[in-house]
């Protein structure tokens, strides 16, 4: 089985290649990445005999075509994914997320590939006051981040209904675990107090998030891969959630800091208040379980940062650039 997997230097995507490799012998994995700021080439093994890396973009229609002619299904993680830099430029996140997505797809149809499973975010319904979205919810994206990726499922599932593409999506609630790019919330903040820095909470720390352990993410991704139906949308969620004054709380005590390292920000831009999934679905068709409670996953991923200062000083040292020019995510 030859997978073509997208944006597999980032977080999320390394951890699900590194697994499947691990758990897989007759898997042999080709990775598409840009290798933008967020993604590293350390987060792979690039030695690995099934491992084959082609360094390109996703809206590079020649590369894609020929990287599609000679694989079996394709997992597509490659995204621009930050909020805040999608509220400073909004340009990246729609050349990537969509004319990427479609980019892909077009070849997909081209050469029969599937399944094509696409990752996405419960980012893409807004914000639900109570309750838990179920799949068949309606979009209502309030960032440019999830507007772009709203677009991508709805072109993905397009291609399903138009072309009979086998295409799958996926949506999450908040990742969290090793090797996470410095500028989401945990790693933040875990690296901004083991520096002995100040943590930055927007607002009054009231905005609630469901999280779920990266593994266990990659884990449900597999099992929509192996085992989902084609044109079907699948929750993956974690079942714990917090406002981020409490997480803060937690990763405080994790650091042996206190309150007083926390400075309060002005808020986001159209920040939502709160997501929250459905996973029953994911559950009962696939046997989805996540397997790593919070406490345990949080102190293991505090444990790691501390444990891994050489990993992650380079990165913070990218933080200090300016988000305010779109220029700079282009190839």
């Amino acid at each position: 089985m030859n997978l073509l997997v997208t944006g597999a230097a980032g977080f999320i995507g390394s951890a699900y290649v590194r697994t499947l490799l691990s758990e897989d012998p007759t898997v042999h994995v080709t990775v598409l990445d840009r290798l933008t700021y967020a993604s590293s080439l350390d987060n792979l093994d690039t030695s690995h005999p099934r491992l084959r890396f082609a360094h390109g973009d996703v809206c590079d229609p020649v590369l894609v075509d020929r990287l599609m002619a000679g694989v079996d299904q394709v997992v597509h993680f490659a995204a621009e994914s930050h909020v805040d830099r999608s509220i400073a430029g909004a340009e990246p996140f729609v050349r990537t997320n969509v004319l990427g997505t479609q980019t892909l797809l077009d070849a997909a149809v081209r050469h029969g590939v599937g399944p094509f499973v696409h990752v996405s975010t419960d980012e893409v319904y807004g914000s639900i006051p109570e309750g838990a979205w179920t799949e068949e919810s309606p979009l209502s994206p309030n960032s440019p981040y999830a507007a772009s990726k709203a677009a991508s499922d709805l072109l993905a599932l397009a291609q399903h209904r138009t072309h009979g593409l086998d295409v799958r999506i996926t949506r999450c609630s908040n990742n969290y675990g090793p090797r996470q790019f410095p500028e989401k919330l945990i790693p933040l903040f875990v690296t901004n107090l083991l520096d002995g820095e100040h943590v930055p909470l927007y607002g009054e720390g009231t905005h609630v998030r469901e999280w779920v352990h990266v593994e266990d993410h990659c884990a449900g991704v597999d099992l929509v891969r192996t085992r989902g139906r084609a044109g079907e949308v699948y929750h993956l969620g974690g079942g714990t959630e917090l406002t981020n004054r409490e997480l803060t709380g937690l990763l405080l005590e994790a650091c042996g800091a206190d309150a007083g390292r926390i400075r309060r920000v002005a808020d986001r831009k159209g920040h939502d208040l709160r997501y929250a999934l459905d996973d029953a679905k994911a559950r009962a068709e696939l046997g989805y379980r996540p397997r790593h409670t919070f406490a345990d996953g949080l102190r293991a991923t505090v444990d790691w940062y501390r444990q891994h200062r050489d990993w992650w000083e380079p990165l913070k040292k990218r933080l200090r650039e300016p988000l305010d020019t779109a220029a700079r995510f282009r190839p």
